[in-house]
């Protein structure tokens, strides 16, 4: 069964303190989170890569990553698209001063022309593991359609400050009912908390990590053309269509059913430039332990 892996990499060089985060080195042998996320997710079985980009990163970004993975999927009977993400590709007319993206549910929208299969939809610099490749792509072809890798709050938590999660409520079924966005939690010496509020650290989270169908994309658009005649009108600068609020609106009015796949992985990020080395020493541990080859894809 044809499933793809869509990564969100139109932010590249938006962030990270003037480095480019999507392009940190992860390894001594080059790679990238980005190259682990392809890895791992062609290990499940996806066989189709859709990199949502800037059409003015274009040159950079296939010269840094896109070829070289094309390189790599070649071998792999993998296929490799690109969708540009355009702030004016938008059901209306540009707000005189807005510069600011209009957040990830424009950004799955701008490949809806190329996903004609079941996806998975992640971050670029952002690291999973394995468990949530596997468990989403299990769940796509086996007919499922809305689910979500969820991760336990204290596996995504950094040593050098507060972070934003949304975290999961469910049903006995595991459905998703809830996500419940919480800032600044701050790892403690007893866990984690908000506000001096302790938080359950073996709650779950969502971390964009989406397993989704094109039929879901029409509900999509026709959700972004609402947005921009409810939301735009009173936020024209700021207002940002994302999808963990837009599924969390469709779970509300009870139009959607979303189910909560458990991953035990430890999540990797670079919120802080501080974050670096602990990231970098993680790969390290993960290559010394064999989860990974020095030669990355040389086990597929």
């Amino acid at each position: 069964m044809q499933t793809t892996l869509l990564i969100m990499a139109a932010g590249i060089g938006s962030r990270f303190g003037g480095g480019i985060k999507q392009l940190e080195k992860v390894d001594e042998n080059g790679h990238i989170i980005m190259d682990y996320s392809i890895h791992d997710a062609i290990e499940a079985g996806f066989n189709k890569i859709v990199f949502i980009i800037r059409k003015d990163i274009e040159d950079e970004f296939k010269n840094v990553i896109g070829d070289r993975i094309e390189a790599v999927c070649a071998e792999h009977n993998v296929t490799v698209d690109y969708a540009f993400q355009d702030i004016n590709d938008i059901p209306g007319t540009l707000p005189e001063g807005r510069t600011k993206p209009w957040g990830t549910g424009q950004a799955v929208l701008a490949a809806k022309d190329i996903l004609t299969t079941p996806f998975i939809v992640i971050n670029a610099d952002d690291y999973y593991g394995k468990e949530g490749f596997s468990a989403v792509h299990e769940y796509l072809v086996s007919g499922g359609e809305s689910c979500m890798a969820g991760f336990v709050l204290k596996n995504t938590l950094s040593d050098n400050g507060g972070v934003t999660r949304g975290i999961c409520k469910m049903d006995a079924q595991n459905n998703l009912t809830e996500v419940v966005e919480t800032k600044n939690i701050v790892k403690t010496s007893e866990g984690a908390e908000t506000e001096g509020i302790r938080l359950d650290t073996d709650s779950l989270v969502s971390m964009n990590m989406w397993g989704l169908t094109p039929g879901f994309l029409k509900v999509l658009e026709k959700g972004f053309a609402e947005f921009f005649e409810k939301e735009v009108v009173t936020n024209p600068l700021k207002a940002e269509y994302l999808i963990p609020t837009f599924i969390g609106e469709l779970l509300e009015q009870g139009k959607m059913s979303v189910k909560v796949l458990r991953s035990n992985d430890t999540w990797y990020g670079m919120t802080y430039k501080e974050d670096v080395a602990a990231v970098k020493n993680s790969f390290k541990e993960m290559l010394e332990k064999g989860i990974y080859k020095e030669d990355l894809f040389s086990d597929l």
